[in-house]
Formats: structure tokens, C-alpha cells, sequence
């Protein structure tokens, strides 16, 4: 191969080759200290020095060199990032940076996002050496696979690739012949690319189960899983999944009558919804002719059909609580004007259109958490009670929406009314503004402890009434989620430019209100249960209110 002179250039060149310590010392007097950190700060500081250095000077073979040298850094580093996530792990350096779970602390600590902090964290467990219970090192779920990224031979998208085809291998197999087939794509890896080695994993899958003749129960049911992705800037969702023969045939079975012709259409009034009774022939045959969905669209309207069904019938348990009922949060302005965005308890986006049709279906009632009307539900319980009432918790999701500790995406269907100051030894009261939602995981790390978390309450500014965070003892800033509450940037943004409503730290009365309508929605949801003057009885900081 030649670039644009006569000096010969080829892959796998002897400049390119990894040096050995000794090496390095000789060639360039480097020589590395044994300690971790240290050999990660040169990286750091190499790298650093790299970006800056000039490339002009080097021949073609040496560029060439130095990419070749890129990539095999590149792949190793997903090796040491694996083993370093299963440090991380086995420390629990998550819950010692404030984060409950790995995956929060590489989606939200490192700023991965989740997609990213997932890959990572499957990653870690197929290449990373484990620790049993007894203390001692166990191999790597993929032995074969590890050695060759700690090389950098192959790279990650490669060990998806092969771990993907072994997931495929029957069990009934045995473990000798899932070791076998890792060792052959690994080394298949080490020449193709991963579309490629994705091929010779699908000739490998028909050379050992030829005739399916090995396929059982316990295979399927391995194989089985079903994924709600996020929801995309039209707020559609996407599904994927593979389901089990039973569950197939039970879907079918509910398709073949519900997503029929003319049935369950949400566009006519008049069409069947054959949740019991056996629909009239005539209007049947009737709805039929007007019926211009896509096989589709009939299959997803079926579908939402069998969630009304589900929902209206008690489905999901004992009713009357948050959990069982469809709660949805959206401002007066937006539902009065048909427009904007309301939000479920369970995180979903819910354009305020779509928002009317779905109240006014006959399966599903939901509780609309609009919260500008009084009511004689009372709010404030005090010690007479430790468990929040269904109406503290409506107003708990039109507050916080989710879990208030940091960086907490749970949702608010995942959480719990967590007391601040604690119930149990400081005397806390079960009222909505000594209440904040959280996630089962944040609920217990609050604590008086080293290792646990202090909480707060803000009593002034736009967020007033939301909970804060910090770790117990510390002194830096309180910790507030702004995770549920994205509109908060906006608000932030416009502040810098225009300027706060009324200066940080003061009091709003309802005079003040009423003269200047710039209030943040927390504000005009909690107006009319509370009154903004006890809600901000006190203008201290949170800390006089930590548990």
C-alpha cells in the first residue's frame, strides 16, 4: 500500500508494535512507577501533550503508525474501563459519591447518559475479573474475549457482537462448547470487522443447531424480553422484544377480535370495543366500511384498548391508590387552552390533546392533578399519621414529579413520601410541605451516618417547597434534581437575562401574587392547598430543617 510517495506503508508495521517498560526506558528514559493513579495521570498528561504536538514533521509511515497505535490504545482502554467499573463496584464508590447504583453513577456522575452507562456496565460484567462471596478473583464472564481487548486486538462493539451469538447457543450444549465458540470469534474478531463477524456468529449458530433439535423451554425463556425506549421529540415510543410462543399466542388471540376491522377505532365514536359483550353484527360490519386504519395502527389500537381494559378493571391491585390509578399532572393555563404537555405519574409525556381524549374514555378514568381547586382533603397530618394520604401524594407528584434525590430519574410511580425531618428520632410530621417523594434506594440513605444523606426543604425562589439534598456532615451547596423539571432551565435562562421575578430570599404574599402573576408553577399548584405564606413561614436555609 503506498500514500502519495514511494515509501511502502502496511498495517501491522514494526514501528507500530506496543513497546515493553524496558523498551520505553531505553528509548526514551520513561520509567513507569508500579503505582495505578499515578500511570493513569501520565496517560492523562501524555494525552494532554499529544493533542498539542505537531504532526506535520512525521513521515507517512509514522502517521500511519501512531493511528494503528490510536486504535489498539483506544481498545485497551475499554479493558481498563471494565476493570475499573468492577473496583468501582465492589467499593461501592457509587454510594460514597452520592449515586445508588452504578449505572446513576456513570449516566449522571460522568454525564454517559443511561444508554451509554448501560453498554458500559455490560461491558464490565463479560471483561471484568469478579470477586465471589468468599473474597476470592473469579475469571471473566468471557475469558477469551478479555485478553484479546486488554491486547488491543478487538474492540467492544466486538465483544457485543460475540456475546450477542453466545446468548443464541443452546445451554443443553453444554459449557465446554460456549468456551469454544468465544475462543473462535475472538479470533475471527481479530481480522473482521464487527458486521462481518456478526456473519460468521450467524454460519457458527447454524453449524451447531442446524435443525433446532436443541431448543427448550429453559432456551426461550432466556431468550424472552420486551424494551420501551424513550420517547422520541414527537413523544412516540418505540417497542422491541422477542416473546415466548405462550405469550404469542395469547396476543394473537387478543388481536384477532380486538384489532379487527371497524373495532376499537378511536377515530368513530361508534365503533365496537369488545371488552365483554359480543358486538352487534350490523354496527360491526358498519364500522367496518368506515374503518381506514392501517393493519398497524388497528394492532396498536388494540393494544392501548387491552391497557384501558386492564386499568378500568383493577388490574394492577387493590384500587384507590397512586399505583393503581392513571395520575396525570398539567397546569390550568395549558389545559384551559387544549395545548402543551401534561406529565403521568410514571414519567410519560402526554401531548394536553391527547390528554382530553384519554379523560374522556369510558376504561380509564384518570385523576387529573390540575390542583387549582380547593379541596376538603386535608394535606396536613402531623404525627397523626406516618403514611401519606392519596391527596398528599397527588400533590407530592404535581411538586416533584419524581424521586427529589440526585440525579435520581425514578419516576414518581417509583417512590415513596420520604419524611424531612425523619419520623422516627427527630419529630417529623406527615404534612405536604415536610414531605418530598423518593425512590425506595434514597429513602434509606437519608441518615444522621457518615455515608448518608441529609435533606431540606427550599422556602424561598421558584422552587420553593421541593426537597433538597446533601451528604450528612458536609457543608457545600444543597443538592436540587432538576431531572423532572426541565423547564427549570429555561426559567434559569431567562432569569440571567431578564432577572428574577423578586429578589432571592423574600417573602411572597398573596397581594404581592395577585399584583405580579410571575409565579413558577410549584407556586400556583401549591396556592390553593397550602397558602404561600406558611410555605414560607421561614426564610432560612435548608439546613435548619435537615433530618
Amino acid at each position: 500500500m503506498y500514500f502519495g510517495d514511494d515509501t511502502p506503508v502496511g498495517l501491522d508495521d514494526a514501528g507500530a508494535a506496543p513497546l515493553t517498560p524496558d523498551q520505553l526506558e531505553t528509548a526514551a528514559g520513561v520509567s513507569l512507577p508500579d503505582d495505578p493513579m499515578l500511570l493513569w495521570q501520565i496517560v492523562d498528561t501524555a494525552m494532554a501533550v499529544l493533542g498539542d504536538a505537531p504532526l506535520a514533521s512525521a513521515s507517512v509511515r509514522q502517521v500511519a503508525d501512531m493511528a494503528e497505535i490510536s486504535e489498539r490504545v483506544r481498545r485497551r482502554h475499554d479493558g481498563l474501563s471494565a476493570g475499573l467499573y468492577a473496583e468501582c463496584n465492589d467499593r461501592s464508590v457509587d454510594r460514597a459519591t452520592g449515586y445508588l447504583t452504578m449505572i446513576s453513577y456513570l449516566a449522571y456522575g460522568h454525564r454517559l447518559g443511561l444508554g451509554q452507562a448501560r453498554a458500559r456496565t455490560a461491558l464490565a460484567n463479560r471483561l471484568a475479573h469478579r470477586t465471589a462471596l468468599t473474597g476470592e478473583t473469579l475469571d471473566p464472564v468471557m475469558p477469551a474475549a478479555a485478553a484479546a481487548v486488554a491486547d488491543g486486538l478487538i474492540s467492544a462493539r466486538h465483544v457485543e457482537v460475540i456475546s450477542a451469538v453466545l446468548a443464541k447457543i443452546p445451554e443443553c450444549l453444554g459449557p465446554q462448547v460456549i468456551a469454544d465458540a468465544e475462543e473462535r470469534l475472538v479470533q475471527a474478531a481479530k481480522d473482521l470487522n464487527p458486521k462481518d463477524l456478526a456473519r460468521v456468529g450467524a454460519h457458527l449458530l447454524a453449524y451447531l443447531n442446524p435443525d433446532g433439535d436443541y431448543t427448550d423451554p429453559e432456551d426461550r425463556q432466556r431468550q424472552r424480553d420486551l424494551t420501551v425506549y424513550g420517547q422520541d421529540d414527537d413523544l412516540m415510543s418505540e417497542i422491541d422484544g422477542h416473546l415466548t410462543p405462550s405469550a404469542r399466542a395469547k396476543l394473537d388471540l387478543i388481536l384477532t377480535t380486538w384489532a379487527a376491522p371497524g373495532v376499537n377505532n378511536p377515530a368513530d365514536p361508534d365503533s365496537p370495543h369488545p371488552a365483554g359483550d359480543e358486538p352487534d353484527a350490523d354496527a360491526l360490519a358498519a364500522a367496518r366500511e368506515r374503518d381506514t386504519r392501517a393493519p398497524g395502527q388497528r394492532r396498536h389500537d388494540a393494544f392501548e384498548a387491552a391497557l384501558d381494559f386492564v386499568i378500568a378493571h383493577g388490574g394492577l391491585g387493590k384500587p384507590g391508590t397512586i399505583s393503581t390509578d392513571l395520575v396525570i399532572t398539567v397546569s390550568d393555563a395549558d389545559l384551559a387552552r387544549h395545548a402543551g404537555i401534561a406529565q403521568s405519574a410514571t414519567g410519560t409525556l402526554i401531548p394536553v390533546s391527547d390528554l382530553i381524549e384519554l379523560a374522556s374514555r369510558n376504561q380509564a378514568r384518570p385523576y387529573l392533578a390540575v390542583f387549582r381547586d380547593h379541596t376538603s382533603q386535608p394535606l396536613y397530618l402531623g404525627r397523626g399519621r406516618r403514611s401519606a394520604s392519596k391527596a398528599q401524594r397527588l400533590m407530592l407528584f404535581a411538586r416533584d414529579r419524581g424521586c427529589t434525590g440526585p440525579a435520581c430519574d425514578m419516576p414518581f410511580a417509583g417512590t415513596e413520601a420520604h419524611h424531612s425531618p425523619r419520623w422516627e428520632t427527630t419529630g417529623g410530621r406527615t404534612d405536604i410541605d415536610a414531605l418530598g417523594a423518593a425512590c425506595g434506594g434514597h429513602n434509606r440513605a437519608e441518615g444522621p451516618l457518615p455515608g448518608q444523606w441529609s435533606t431540606g426543604t427550599l422556602h424561598t425562589g421558584r422552587d420553593a417547597g421541593r426537597m433538597v439534598w446533601r451528604p450528612t456532615g458536609a457543608r457545600r451547596p444543597w443538592k436540587l434534581n432538576p431531572l423532572h423539571h426541565p423547564q427549570r432551565l429555561a426559567e434559569q435562562i431567562a432569569d440571567r437575562v431578564h432577572g428574577p421575578p423578586h429578589p432571592p430570599g423574600t417573602l411572597a404574599t398573596h397581594d404581592a401574587v395577585r399584583r405580579n402573576d410571575s409565579r413558577s408553577i410549584i407556586e400556583k399548584e401549591l396556592e390553593p392547598r397550602l397558602g404561600l405564606t406558611r410555605l414560607w413561614a421561614d426564610p432560612e436555609t435548608p439546613a435548619d430543617h435537615a433530618a
